[in-house]
């Protein structure tokens, strides 16, 4: 699989009740926006030998905007309602597989992570707080933004990060609003928004959208242009993985 992966810790729950005695293979349980047809071939290519699996859930993503209506398909009561039911494939690990807290904000799914574990006993993660740990992963004060979203999506998301201390010095972003859509975004034009956020030489790169087809290229552009690129179904994957202790 061609992604650029950086080795870090994180705090990972302790026992977990879903691991049975003797059973050495770990599933991991991702929960995906219903219109996200990226992520499933990505962990068929990426996870794809006998110490893992990976199994998801859905939940209802039809639109990305700011508006009341679509910041409500993120309601916690609905992403955990789907996440649990994952529980019942013994999963050793639960992760949020959305970008929604760019714009919602890290404190969304760091509660939402919180509800989980206590519902369920199971390490729980997602993909914007695995991401948000690569700034101190990677030492990066500056980042790059790629994204399929509109302008006033893209505003929020910086306008978060720059609460969080963290400056965008570049950002590219498609104007894309159905969230279906967004995997048709061919990975040359991908490739170019990256080189195009380059040129203000942030310490990192993000590819930031799971149902972006980012994971083609991040790892040829970080060799190219000599800035970590992180794509952010991968990095999905990777935390699922983390979680578990199933390194593959």
């Amino acid at each position: 699989m061609k992604s650029l992966t950086v080795n870090y810790t994180g705090d990972t729950p302790g026992d977990n009740p879903s691991d049975k005695p003797g059973d050495s293979l770990k599933r991991i349980g991702i929960l995906i926006p219903s219109s996200n047809t990226v992520l499933e071939p990505l962990a068929a290519t990426m996870v794809s030998n006998n110490e893992a699996t990976v199994h998801f859930s859905r939940l209802q993503v039809i639109d990305v905007t700011l508006s009341q209506n679509s910041c409500a398909q993120f309601t916690m009561e609905k992403q955990i309602e789907a996440a649990k039911l994952l529980c019942d494939a013994g999963v050793s690990s639960l992760v949020w597989g959305g970008t929604s807290a760019s714009w919602l904000g890290s404190d969304h799914d760091a509660s939402l992570c919180d509800l989980l574990e206590d519902a369920t006993g199971i390490a729980s993660g997602s993909c914007m707080l695995e991401m948000n740990k690569l700034f101190d992963a990677c030492n990066a004060k500056t980042f790059g933004l790629v994204t399929p979203y509109n302008t006033d999506v893209q505003k929020r998301i910086i306008k978060n990060y720059t609460s969080m201390g963290f400056n965008c010095l570049a950002e590219q972003h498609y104007g894309g609003v159905i969230s279906s859509e967004f995997a048709a975004i061919e990975e040359r034009v991908i490739a170019q928004m990256v080189r195009n956020v380059a040129q203000k030489k942030p310490d990192i790169i993000f590819i930031m959208c799971t149902n972006m087809r980012g994971a083609g290229v991040a790892k040829e552009l970080s060799d190219e242009i000599g800035i970590p690129v992180f794509d952010s179904a991968v990095v999905t994957l990777q935390a699922g993985l983390r979680l578990a202790n199933a390194f593959v």
